[in-house]
This record gives structure tokens, sequence and C-alpha cells, in this order.
């Protein structure tokens, strides 16, 4: 699992710098200046998780079962929140109407919050760092 972890925080820490560069340059004279805000919000919280996602593969303090759930909480969370966010950023130029689905944006916000709520208790019951 740990090599799909790693591989998957890769793959979203690419995918937010492309993005972000996108976003700053690609879609600067398209959208306005609110918008791009939000694209960045979006690409920022992307690129948080696929720090996280690193740790998370990269660690011994996080049991296989947590990492598993933390793994899936983030996967979704991400897409649920960034992606929401991009397609709400960007409604002018893909004349998509994405408010319909702006409701999995705090959905998606929540599992990433939980991702870290997990991460955190596991901390607070592994044994051998309590002192």
């Amino acid at each position: 699992m740990n090599r799909t972890i790693l591989i998957t925080a890769a793959a979203l820490g690419i995918i937010a710098i492309a993005l972000g560069a996108f976003g700053a340059h690609g879609l600067k004279q398209l959208i306005s200046v609110e918008a791009q805000q939000t694209f960045e919000t979006g690409v920022r919280y992307q690129m948080y998780h696929a720090l996280l996602l690193l740790f998370v593969g990269s660690t011994t303090l996080i049991k296989a079962k947590s990492k598993t759930i933390i793994y899936y909480l983030v996967v979704v969370g991400v897409l649920f929140f960034s992606g929401s966010i991009y397609g709400l950023a960007t409604m002018d130029v893909t004349n998509i109407n994405f408010k319909s689905i702006g409701f999995i944006t705090p959905l998606g916000g929540l599992l990433l919050l939980t991702a870290w709520v997990i991460m955190m208790v596991g901390f607070f019951k592994e044994k051998r760092y309590n002192s």
C-alpha cells in the first residue's frame, strides 16, 4: 500500500503544479480575480494533501489499516474538494453549471479533515511515542 500511496502523492503533486501554472497563466485572462483565487485554493489544498500522502506513505508511525483509510479519505476528499472548486472557478469558461454539485465541496473538506483526525488519533494511541 505504501507504494500506491507514494505514487498517488506524486501524481497529485504533479497535477497541482500543472494546474497552478495553468491557473496563473492560462486562466488569467479568462476568469475573474476572485475565480483565480478560488482556483488557487483548490490547488493549494491539493498540494497540502499530496504532501500529507508523501508522509503517510513513507512513515512507520501510522498503522497499515489507518494508512489505507487515510489514503482513501484524501483521494476522495481532494477529488470532491479541489475538483469541485476547479469546476466552480471555471464555470464562465466551460459554460458548465457546477453549482449543482457545489455541495460536494464541504463534503470533500470534511473527508480531508477526517483523514487528519484519524492520523492524530493514531499518534495518541501509539504507545512507543507517549513519553
